[in-house]
């Protein structure tokens, strides 16, 4: 029996609403998974079993985290259903057709109701990158690039406009409490943003945002959110506390009463505030759906040692609002967490150095230990240490694959000729060309912009002069890309094909960016077409070969570095944090409200759980600081993070590094030396 391995409270979470003689519409049912609960394994369970007893796949909308989150999952199903329903398993997993993010299921909805919400099907969507260009160029339009007092950066004004759309928060509030050194600015904000939307909406661009905006809109319609609702039977929300206000709106809005909603996470383990995520959603769901909600628990842990889970459960236990859950686990071990105390940052990196080669020698290997901390340069000294030890690593949290500028150029091709109206992506690739700069680039986009078939318009342009043949090809490549005639994915062989000469002269390292590249072709071939790579890809980007702080390719082995967000649902057999100080975790940043100290709270939870067999905390009571003048001191004394007060040392085995030895006779004597600097000073003047 394919339930057999599960636990009782996974169990019952699998059959919620299924009766034994088939499948029936459930009412909502939360599941609280605590980490290293089986929570993919019990949600894949979930939705086999609803296929085994009669569900359609083609009626269940699955959400995840992340697509590969969406990929893993729909292979574990397939496995799952193949132990009751054989050969006919992999049929029923393929017909899994709605799973993916919020974001990649918005955009296909989108597309489907683009005629009755008057939006162009065909639209292109922006990454974040391209959507601070544009919101950068409406800025300077308005003028705002040269007022008298500083006006806030491209970064900072997409990151307001982000928070208020995601949070549905009028844009007064979100500066007050999110961004109060901007609160002068709000008409001029205002003013922004509406020139943005309007932008957007002329060049048929939607930004990652407008994807969650648009499908809140379109279903706040109750005949289209009664159509849209009724084309799945069940829909399954997994990391449920990372959602933001908008994506709770658009569930209620799809399932009213609840009836065939699942959404599983761990209140503590909500750390994406910054995305506006808000951990109210998983907390306030049995109140939404009462008295119809159901409740699983899971408690069982079969990642960490107990002491682990001790620990942390003494730590979370101290939050002020949370589910009731206590981590337990069959794994038995004598060796509680490690609190160790150094001096200062570079004894953290010697003491971190000499426990992974200690741990190497004793048969862990590099790749099942990881180094945890709050902020990316907190590993600063460290990765210093590592690299004089010959310790190979890789560092988690840096540039993404579409951050990079070579990829970022080959993708602006493919959309300019999806949307020959999107103007960041032609001003982007124009610029490319040698002869070419914002100017012309502008005016090309201008006569663009006026014509009914922009890219007959652009191929009618004389070249401009200094360009030459460069501009020729381009066009023409434009071309046959828009007519569709080399077919997909041929087309992105020729676009790296026509940007090779180019990668050339505009980057040193052009081989490794030519291996970017590649993986990159190789990425399109497994999709059937140019709008749902581009999609795809915008929405949930792979890593890229140049993300990697060291080279470990060439080391059969390398320890992982990782801020604690990449670090969340991975997991280690040695887990070392870094700064386990007040100032660092919490961060002196993140300290302005309760709400803000909560999380940082759960973040030192979600670190602590990552790790299987050892832990160790590492507090140096000195440590180097962004924050301070530069004309001073920039290290500063801390204690002991506020999340481990003296009440909780019990659970915790408490070090100092470097170890004090007995004394020589020599040190003894030493010691009995006594001389009165302050009269050898006074003495000087006299």
């Amino acid at each position: 029996m394919y339930l057999e391995k599960l636990n009782p409270q996974q169990r019952s979470a699998v059959e919620h609403g299924t009766l034994a003689e088939g499948a029936h519409v459930a009412g909502p049912l939360l599941v609280i998974a605590g980490a290293g609960s089986g929570k993919t394994n019990t949600l894949a369970h979930r939705v086999a079993h609803l296929i085994v007893k009669g569900a359609d796949p083609r009626r269940i909308l699955l959400m995840t985290f992340s697509r590969r989150a969406a990929a893993e999952m729909a292979r574990r199903v397939e496995r799952i259903c193949g132990q009751v329903l054989g050969a006919n398993s992999g049929i029923m997993a393929d017909a899994l057709a709605w799973s993916g993010t919020f974001h990649g299921i918005g955009a296909r909805l989108l597309r489907d109701y683009a005629d009755q919400i008057g939006i162009d099907p065909a639209f292109t969507i922006h990454d974040r990158e391209d959507s601070a260009d544009l919101m950068n160029l409406i800025r300077h339009e308005l003028g705002f690039s040269k007022t008298e007092n500083r006006f806030p950066t491209k970064g900072t004004c997409l990151a307001i406009y982000s928070r208020a759309v995601n949070s549905e928060t009028e844009l007064g509030p979100v500066l007050r409490d999110a961004f109060p050194w901007c609160a002068t600015w709000e008409n001029q904000l205002r003013d922004l943003f509406g020139a943005y939307v309007e932008a957007k909406q002329n060049q048929n661009v939607l930004d990652y945002d407008d994807l969650l905006l648009y499908w809140a809109q379109m279903v706040s319609e109750p005949m289209i959110a009664a159509d849209i609702g009724s084309r799945f039977d069940h829909v399954l929300v997994d990391e449920y506390q990372d959602t933001n206000r908008l994506q709770a709106s658009i569930l209620l809005a799809l399932k009213p009463g609840g009836q065939g909603l699942t959404v599983v996470g761990d209140d503590a383990q909500s750390i994406y505030s910054f995305r506006a995520a808000t951990v109210r959603n998983i907390l306030d769901f049995p109140a939404t759906f009462t008295p119809a909600a159901n409740i699983v628990t899971l408690d069982r842990n079969y990642r960490s040692t107990q002491p682990i889970l001790a620990a942390a459960n003494a730590v979370i236990d101290l939050a002020s609002e949370r589910f009731t859950k206590n981590l337990w686990t069959e794994r038995q071990s004598a060796q509680r967490p490690r609190l160790v105390t150094v001096r200062e940052e570079a004894d953290q990196a010697r003491y971190v150095a000499d426990k992974v080669l200690e741990n190497r020698e004793e048969g862990t290997k590099l790749k099942q230990q990881a180094v945890l901390f709050r902020a990316s340069h907190h590993s600063g000294p460290l990765e210093v240490e590592l690299t004089r030890r010959n310790i190979p690593f890789v560092k988690f949290g840096g540039l993404k694959f579409l951050d990079s500028a070579h990829v970022k150029d080959m993708l602006a091709a493919l959309r300019f000729a999806q949307n020959p109206r999107d103007r960041v992506a032609g001003f982007r690739l124009m610029q490319i060309l040698p002869g070419v700069g914002p100017s012309t680039a502008q005016r090309a986009l201008d006569h663009m912009a006026e014509a009914p078939s922009p890219l007959l318009a652009l191929g009618e342009m004389p070249a401009p002069p200094r360009s030459g043949e460069d501009w020729t090809t381009f066009v023409s490549v434009l071309q046959e890309l828009k007519s569709g005639k080399a077919g997909w994915p041929a087309e992105i062989g020729l676009v790296r094909e026509w940007y090779a000469p180019h990668l050339e002269r505009l980057h040193e390292d052009a081989a490794t960016r030519q291996a970017d590249l590649l993986q990159l072709e190789q990425i399109a071939s497994g999709y059937p077409s140019r709008e749902r790579f581009l999609t795809e890809l915008t929405l949930d980007p792979p890593d890229a070969t140049s993300d990697q702080a060291g080279v470990p390719l060439l080391d059969e082995d390398y320890l992982i570095l990782s801020t604690i967000h990449s670090a969340k649902g991975q997991e280690w057999t040695k887990v070392f944090m870094l700064n386990v100080v007040d100032g660092c975790i919490p961060s002196d940043l993140g300290v302005g409200s309760s709400a803000e100290i909560e999380e940082e709270r759960r973040l030192l939870y979600v670190a602590m759980t990552r790790a299987k067999d050892d832990l160790d905390l590492v507090v140096p009571q000195r440590f180097f600081t962004h924050g301070q003048n530069a004309q001073g001191d920039r290290h500063v004394y801390a204690s002991r993070t506020r999340f481990i007060p003296a009440t909780l040392l019990q659970f915790f085995e408490v070090v100092g590094w470097p170890q004090v030895k007995s004394d020589s006779a020599a040190a003894q004597q030493a010691r009995q030396v006594r001389i009165d600097v302050g009269a050898r000073m006074r003495g000087m003047w006299r």
